[in-house]
């Protein structure tokens, strides 16, 4: 993989048709712990937090998650909004039958809908998320897909929205290869995890497609491990 100058289009293992659900059950729950043991539940609710200041106060606010696969991104936001004293409501988003009949299973006291489908699909009509994001979803498209994703998120949510995804980083893809070697049981962890870092963006690819998709006001964060958080804010 050398630098890592160039993007990866090699498909991961995930995005693939049939994976059997004892294969997507355990690849989400390793997930869900590199999320925890690596930051990136932390740096969802450092979005999250960004976000709540232009929500008007007593609201009851409505984050919805593309890309939400089992759901664990979401009840990490509930459980840190419980000890705010947040009233939330959430929507999870996922192409994937077995992702969200798992979410569902997994957190049957999540006050969230589940929906199973492209999220281009999805029509919120008159109740818009307050807040959009996703995490760990982007780099699974090409550039095309991400121009997508970046007008349809602005023009599906009320304040704003974040993306949490990968830093394309040689020293993140090596590392990470040999954490699931030694570590997973997963063979769609063991496959996907480095892929997806070389699937991943650089700052300056970030800034080119979100002056493409005529996003102007935003930050660009890096955060450990290897991510970047990027937020936008509407007017």
């Amino acid at each position: 993989m050398g630098k890592l100058n160039t993007r990866s289009y090699e498909p991961e293992l995930l995005d693939g048709d049939n994976i059997p659900f004892e294969d997507i059950r355990m690849n989400m729950a390793e997930l869900n712990t590199v999320n925890s043991l690596l930051g990136g539940h932390a740096i969802t609710l450092t979005g999250i937090r960004s976000l709540l200041p232009k929500v008007p106060r007593g609201k009851t606010i409505h984050i919805a998650e593309i890309g939400c696969g089992g759901g664990d991104n979401l009840q990490a936001i509930y459980a840190w909004g419980l000890k705010a004293g947040l009233r939330l409501r959430f929507t999870g988003i996922d192409i994937k039958e077995t992702c969200t009949l798992y979410a569902r299973k997994q957190y049957p006291s999540l006050p969230a809908q589940w929906i199973c489908s492209d999220y281009k699909l999805v029509d919120f009509g008159g109740d818009k998320p307050d807040i959009l994001f996703n995490s760990l979803f982007c780099h699974h498209f090409n550039e095309n897909g991400i121009h997508d994703i970046l007008r349809w998120m602005r023009l599906n949510s009320i304040h704003g929205f974040f993306i949490n995804d990968l830093q394309r980083n040689a020293l993140a893809y090596q590392l990470i290869k040999l954490i699931t070697k030694i570590f997973s049981n997963s063979y769609l962890v063991k496959h996907d995890a480095p892929l997806s870092v070389a699937r991943g963006f650089h700052q300056t690819e970030w800034e080119t497609l979100l002056a493409r998709a005529g996003i102007r006001d935003y930050t660009i964060q890096w955060k450990w491990a290897f991510r970047y958080l990027i937020i936008c804010r509407h007017e």
